[in-house]
């Protein structure tokens, strides 16, 4: 078994070496993972301590770059963080947790290695746990969302949207049918945060410098639409950079509909709250996030939302050894005026959380004292396409070019290791000089599809429809 020689010592009294397992591989699993290699370097030589990531993916997904991904300015690979490549001294498990006995230190996970072989979840102990697992889509039940939405929460969904948007104008472009070449072009995004609207912004900007390259599609046949049930768009950034946000996005003929829910999107025909009713090919689902399942089946407090009750010392408040940070944790916001107010679920405090994190279990193993979180929010910023952009940072105001610049600075000082920021600075720089890609990859989807049809098979059906 995978999990066999990580195991040896079948409890944290049975092993000389301190185990600390990290569950979840994205901000604070891999910059949890990232400090205690660099502070815990002589420990690990040594064998003292052993660090174990387990992640469902073999990769860190920077999720900001993912609309610049969809849009063609970046390579999706350089979007994600390979966890063996940066965490050489930590043991990478690529499996997926399934609950978490915390009482006898216990965590309970199925490996890839298990799935292959048919068997049984296996267990690995641990003495010291960072629970990291992160957020997962919160999708509604919207009649028709299972089968015709498109999410935009990982790289592949963000490639797939991509390829999909391409070929929507592929097919208008080709059909005669009015009725099938109006869906094609019709584009709604649900939700009006980061994901929503930097997506439709990239993507929009995508579709109209392509449309130059097709005969008969020409930008102003294309809809897109915008839903948000509140009454403003991106809320990080202030009410007036919120305000111009909607004008920008409105002066491009993007329909922005506030104070407005998707109803349906049974039979591909987007139905609204208001009345409004689309055929359409495309549903992208941005709209919002909770919890990862997996922290119910911990033994571990939880709110009222189902996250992790947590101190301001990032540990799992009343369980000794346990830690969390991020999106699945929290934290009281020693800054803010109002008590018992939490920390934002967002990458900025992810990030911070995660350095303070590492600190602090180092200090825990030495017997030291603990340090407290504490960073006040110092803004947001938010792309709305190539070179259009707001931002609101230590109570400035920025908005169109300064702002997107500022966008794709804080990013790059933020994505990890200096290798992704060289290769990201270089892309940006080349497709300053040279003209957009706007190739569409979708048969890397199902690769085996015309192997399966030479050899008499049946190539697979896309489960969209998009084709």
């Amino acid at each position: 078994m995978v999990t066999a020689a990580i195991n040896q010592g079948t409890t944290p009294e049975a092993r000389k070496t301190a185990r600390i397992l990290i569950v979840g591989g994205g901000y604070v699993g891999l910059y949890t993972a990232l400090c205690l290699q660099r502070k815990l370097k002589r420990e690990l030589k040594a064998g003292d301590v052993e660090v174990v990531v387990i992640s469902p993916d073999p990769y860190m997904t920077y999720q900001p770059f993912l609309p610049e991904a969809a849009a063609g300015s970046i390579s999706p690979r350089h979007v994600v963080v390979p966890l063996r490549r940066v965490l050489g001294q930590c043991k990478v498990l690529i499996g997926e947790v399934q609950s978490i006995d915390h009482a006898k230190r216990t965590a309970t996970l199925v490996t890839l290695a298990t799935e292959e072989e048919g068997a049984g979840a296996e267990q690995i102990t641990y003495d010291e746990l960072v629970l990291a697992p992160g957020s997962v889509s919160r999708a509604l039940p919207v009649p028709g969302l299972a089968e015709h939405g498109i999410g935009f929460k990982t790289v592949e969904e963000a490639i797939g949207l991509r390829n999909h948007v391409i070929e929507q104008m592929d097919i208008a472009s080709s059909t005669r049918d009015p009725a099938i070449r109006d869906a094609a072009l019709t584009f709604v995004f649900v939700g009006g945060g980061y994901a929503g609207v930097e997506a439709l912004g990239e993507l929009e900007d995508m579709a109209r410098y392509a449309a130059r390259y097709y005969h008969n599609v020409q930008p102003e046949d294309m809809k897109w639409i915008l839903v948000e049930a509140t009454n403003r768009i991106l809320p990080e950034v202030g009410e007036e950079m919120g305000k111009y946000a909607v004008t920008e996005l409105r002066r491009r003929n993007i329909d922005v509909r506030l104070h407005t829910r998707l109803e349906s999107c049974v039979d591909r025909v987007a139905v609204l709250s208001d009345g409004a009713r689309f055929p359409t090919r495309t549903v992208v689902w941005t709209a919002g996030v909770k919890p990862h399942p997996l922290l119910a089946a911990t033994d571990l407090p939880l709110n009222e939302r189902g996250r992790l009750k947590c101190t301001p010392r990032l540990t799992v408040d009343g369980a000794p050894h346990a830690w969390a940070a991020g999106d699945a944790a929290a934290v009281p916001d020693v800054t803010a005026q109002e008590p018992g107010t939490e920390t934002a679920p967002n990458a900025q405090h992810a990030v911070r959380q995660a350095k303070v994190l590492g600190d602090n279990i180092v200090h825990s193993l030495r017997g030291e004292e603990l340090e407290t979180y504490s960073h006040k929010y110092v803004g947001s910023v938010a792309s709305l396409g190539l070179h259009k952009g707001v931002a609101q940072v230590y109570g400035r105001k920025l908005k169109g070019y300064p702002a997107w610049l500022m966008h794709r600075a804080y990013h790059l000082s933020r994505v990890p290791t200096f290798n992704r920021k060289a290769r990201v600075l270089a892309e940006w720089t080349l497709s300053g000089l040279f003209k957009r890609e706007i190739v569409s990859l979708g048969s890397l989807e199902h690769p085996r599809a015309e192997f399966e049809l030479a050899a008499g098979g049946k190539p697979p059906q896309d489960p969209k429809g998009s084709s």
